[in-house]
């Protein structure tokens, strides 16, 4: 099968959250079933310069966005089976960062119109095109409007419907090369709103994992476009992200001081030295907390924020907390921080290496979001075996069993409600049961059990390639059917009229 995805981002190229890591990894899945993968990318500044060394240069050509004429490279880019193509304009994307610029509606709609040519240019004719997010949720509705002559299905996959592609209604006219007939599935709340063009005009959609899907059929998860997502039930998947085993891997991560694998005494050898270069408490019977996130309100932090004092002065325990973000939190963990200083560190930037040596080094990792499509620190975390304990939402739910202590069954810790002493009753129950040898050891032998993969997610997302190539078939034979059955009149009309 022929494969074809659209993505604004993608490791190890650039990344700004686990968008990156998905398009990374799940490409990479589905080449290793023998299907042919290729990924149009924006090329940012950010990219690597060993790898931006390494792209082969392809072609160069013009892509109008109305009246504008722009340049747009064309650059190659091969590996583990994948072919990755960057569309270049520097006027575009040869910014600080990768969203959020005044532009960001002419910059994707550009890179909508570059898709297209890249296709044409490369006579690249997919069975299917993956779409990932609202960067790229113009393209499902060009298919739909007959921009592309080929027969070809589209799959949406929405990994955070919060953030969905607003802009003025005046970029309709401005932008979009469409009649207004289109307008009605772009236009809501008087703007033009790009997820809801690809929820519209996508012959699948699909989340991050079966709970989201179910969840943002109601209002209070479905940000104002559980109308558009409830009218088309039937063709929504869940699907759960999985991760790198390769990339994430503490047996072979040279980011990790101490390599280990099913090894708990190795694993303390990793929080003895994060602990050591924090100036914490050296001991291995203080259960290390680590929380690595953006510091936004979506991910449960004024819970943490709400409880963090009561944690750090009732129970013997020490918290990391590794993220940027809005300057409530910053704060607010900066003053924890210097009022606890024997227990509680804030680490106010992020890096990816300190990042993986946090996972190796702390015992448990705290994810407790007011809602999360899938997340993939839970299952990171895993992977470096730190125990997660998150609120049930989202992937969150689909992905960590609470610990069940009469059948020893569960791969983490959860609560239900949106409740900062819930959040501070499953830590207290999660510090109970670090301290129960049988309890601990059963927890751990769950966790090193726990499928993480793009195995089974893979083989899901193929599921529904496969039902909508088979969907085209069907529809080019009826089509087939209907041209013979018009020639045919066509014959007997001739020969009456004769």
């Amino acid at each position: 099968m022929n494969i074809v995805m659209a993505a604004s981002e993608c490791a190890p190229f650039f990344k700004t959250g686990g968008l990156a890591d998905v398009i990374a990894s799940l490409p990479k899945a589905l080449a290793n079933k023998k299907h042919n993968l290729t990924i149009i990318l924006p090329k940012y500044r950010s990219m690597p310069s060993e790898i931006q060394s390494q792209l082969q240069f392809e072609s160069s050509f013009d892509v109008w966005v109305k009246w504008r004429k722009q340049y747009c490279g064309l650059f190659s880019y091969k590996q583990e089976g994948v072919t990755y193509y960057f569309i270049d304009n520097e006027y575009y994307f040869n910014r600080a960062h990768l969203y959020g610029e005044p532009d960001d509606a002419e910059r994707f709609t550009f890179f909508t119109h570059a898709f297209f040519e890249t296709l044409n240019k490369l006579n690249l004719v997919p069975d299917i095109i993956h779409c990932h997010d609202w960067q790229t949720g113009l393209i499902p509705l060009y298919i739909k409007a007959g921009v592309y002559q080929h027969p070809i299905k589209t799959v949406f996959t929405i990994h955070n419907l919060k953030y969905q592609g607003v802009f003025p209604l005046s970029i309709f006219e401005e932008l979009l090369h469409l009649d207004l007939v289109h307008m009605g599935g772009l236009e809501l709340n008087g703007t033009i709103n790009f997820m809801k063009g690809a929820l519209v005009h996508a012959d699948w959609v699909t989340t991050v994992s079966p709970s989201y899907a179910k969840e943002i059929l109601d209002p209070y998860y479905g940000e104002g476009l559980e109308k558009y997502l409830a009218e088309r039930i039937s063709s929504i998947t869940g699907i759960v992200n999985g991760i790198d085993e390769e990339i994430y891997n503490p047996q072979s991560d040279l980011n990790v001081s101490v390599p280990y694998s099913k090894n708990y005494a190795e694993k303390k050898e990793n929080k003895r030295i994060m602990q050591q270069e924090l100036d914490l408490i050296i001991s291995n019977d203080i259960p290390m907390f680590v929380l690595i996130s953006r510091l936004v309100e979506e991910k449960g932090l004024p819970l943490l924020t709400h409880i963090l004092e009561e944690l750090l002065s009732t129970e013997t325990v020490q918290v990391v907390i590794m993220g940027t973000g809005e300057a409530r939190f910053e704060e607010a963990f900066h003053s924890i921080s210097n009022r606890f200083p024997n227990s509680c560190r804030f680490i106010n930037v992020f890096h990816e290496g300190l990042a993986h040596r946090l996972y190796a080094a702390s015992d448990f990792f705290l994810m407790p979001s007011r809602f999360e499509p899938c997340g993939l620190g839970q299952l990171i975390a895993l992977r470096y075996e730190s125990i997660p304990i998150v609120r049930e939402t989202g992937g969150l739910k689909d992905t960590i069993k609470p610990y069940n202590e009469f059948n020893g069954e569960g791969n983490g810790f959860s609560f239900t409600n949106y409740n900062a002493y819930d959040f501070l009753n499953t830590i207290r129950y999660a510090i109970h049961l670090y301290y129960q040898p049988t309890h601990w050891n059963r927890l751990l032998k769950n966790v090193y059990k726990s499928k993480l993969n793009w195995e089974h997610s893979a083989s899901s997302y193929l599921e529904v390639y496969n039902m909508l190539t088979m969907q085209v078939n069907e529809e080019e034979k009826h089509d087939n059917e209907r041209r013979q059955s018009k020639s045919v009149t066509e014959r007997e009309a001739h020969l009456i009229i004769r």
